[in-house]
């Protein structure tokens, strides 16, 4: 996504026209408009006023990828028991196809004890409830990976 149509994503996202904006910043619609269609770009004193219009950092305004922030806000609005009904294996799955195969080809109880015991040992040491210690272990390993990945 482009830095400009970001721009529109944010402004549309608080409800506000162009010209509310101009009239804020203190400059005129048409440059809300070119800054939208990435004929320009705003300033970075103006960026960090449209950042604060938005509720958003100047980081988060001109990040490209808002996507990532929609499933953030996503995650934050779910319930635990609305995420107990989605089949995360079968949501993920359809990115990641080797989820919905592994079954038939990895022998899953060798690998289950290990890391029953490391959660084990995650709640004896530390004290961690079933939950806390799998997502402590989860997060773990989403470390190891990338910083295996960098390599």
């Amino acid at each position: 996504m482009s830095l400009g149509n970001h721009l529109f994503a944010a402004r549309k996202k608080k409800g506000l026209a162009q010209e509310a904006v101009a009239e804020v910043l203190g400059v005129s619609r048409q440059t809300i408009s070119k800054w939208e269609l990435d004929e320009t770009i705003p300033d970075i004193y103006q960026a960090k006023k449209l950042a604060n219009l938005y509720g958003m950092s100047v980081d988060e305004l001109i990040e490209i990828d808002i996507g990532v922030k929609e499933i953030q806000d996503m995650v934050e609005k779910i319930s635990e028991k609305e995420s107990e009904k989605i089949d995360w294996t079968k949501v993920w799955s359809k990115k990641y196809p080797i989820l919905s195969t592994y079954q038939n080809e990895v022998d899953i109880s060798l690998y289950a004890v290990e890391l029953i015991r490391l959660l084990g040992d995650l709640q004896k040491k530390y004290g961690y409830n079933d939950v806390d210690a799998l997502l402590v272990l989860k997060d773990i390993l989403a470390r190891v990976w990338k910083s295996w990945k960098k390599k």
